[in-house]
């Protein structure tokens, strides 16, 4: 797959949709857009592998196994675009920062495996109307809610581009 060094590194759900949703169903749309106001997406080179996290960084501690490391931002979920499908991936893109939530397994082993492919190197299931409602009410049973504080902040940015 071709590389873009050029491309926004973080964009919100509701742009995700606007670039990658031009053949997702309505009720695909309207699922992943319940996220817009609690998530962003995160990509590095590859313009079509996206990390979905939490909009204010919430640090958590890491599993045990890592004990003595420092806190670390989780990350629900791993979106691939490929010839205008929806992918679940199986892995996320993980760092010092960054870690992956126990939710991205789950939601992985539940798939079904029909419609499988392998992106370098990482597997990912398709997402369709079949199992977005599973995919979508999975992360957002775990997924945080946003702060009073950052409400506020949305609500008078809002008022604001109203004037």
């Amino acid at each position: 797959m071709k590389k873009n060094y050029n491309i926004k590194k973080t964009i919100s759900m509701k742009q995700f949709v606007l670039e990658f949703g031009n053949t997702f169903s309505n009720h695909m749309k309207d699922r992943l857009l319940e996220l817009e106001l609690a998530c962003v997406l995160i990509r590095k080179e590859e313009i079509y592998r996206l990390n979905l996290k939490h909009v204010e960084h919430i640090k958590y501690e890491p599993s045990a196994q890592e004990t003595g490391k420092s806190m670390k931002e989780k990350v629900y979920g791993q979106f691939i675009v490929i010839e205008e499908i929806l992918y679940y991936a199986e892995t996320c893109t993980e760092s010092k920062e960054v870690m992956q939530a126990p939710i991205v397994n789950k939601i992985y082993k539940e798939l079904s495996d029909e419609g499988i492919i392998v992106v370098e190197g990482i597997n990912a299931k398709k997402i369709d109307d079949s199992n977005i409602d599973f995919v979508m009410d999975s992360i957002l049973a775990v997924f945080p809610e946003v702060s009073k504080e950052y409400l506020n902040i949305v609500k008078s940015m809002l008022s604001l581009s109203r004037r």
